[in-house]
């Protein structure tokens, strides 16, 4: 059974920067897509940002409302392969609530990787909450 392991987030003032850490379980295989959703109370599940790591590259993929604002990124290391960060900067008070950590084993197409119910594997979330 694969786990997904969310880190960071918290509290930040609007401006500011966080980081999100996700890891999934060490015995896991290769994830060779991984992304992040977030969900405000009230708010539909929403794509932020993926990376698709395949035998051509790594490809990276940004939700229109945190372009520019937000980076995604995977170690690369054999041991830490299946862990991607989300540099979130700029932070504003929409940008507040659950983010959530996704992958799968395959390696999703450009009509996929938005989509939530192409990944097989879900963290737990972890709250953002940026105040004004």
């Amino acid at each position: 059974q694969v786990q997904l392991v969310e880190s960071g987030g918290g509290f930040v003032q609007a401006g500011g920067s966080t980081r999100l850490r996700c890891t999934a379980s060490r015995d896991s295989a290769t994830m060779n897509s991984m992304a992040w959703f977030r969900q405000a109370p009230g708010k539909e599940r929403e794509f932020v940002a993926s990376v698709i790591w395949t035998s051509a590259g790594t490809r990276v993929y940004y939700g229109d409302s945190v372009k520019g604002r937000f980076t995604i990124s995977r170690d690369t290391a054999g041991n830490t392969r299946n862990t991607v960060n989300l540099q979130m900067n700029s932070l504003n008070p929409g940008d507040s609530a659950i983010y959530y950590c996704a992958a799968d084993t395959i390696w999703l197409t450009p009509a996929q990787y938005m989509d939530a119910s192409k990944y097989d594997y879900w963290g737990q979330g972890t709250q953002v909450t940026v105040s004004s």
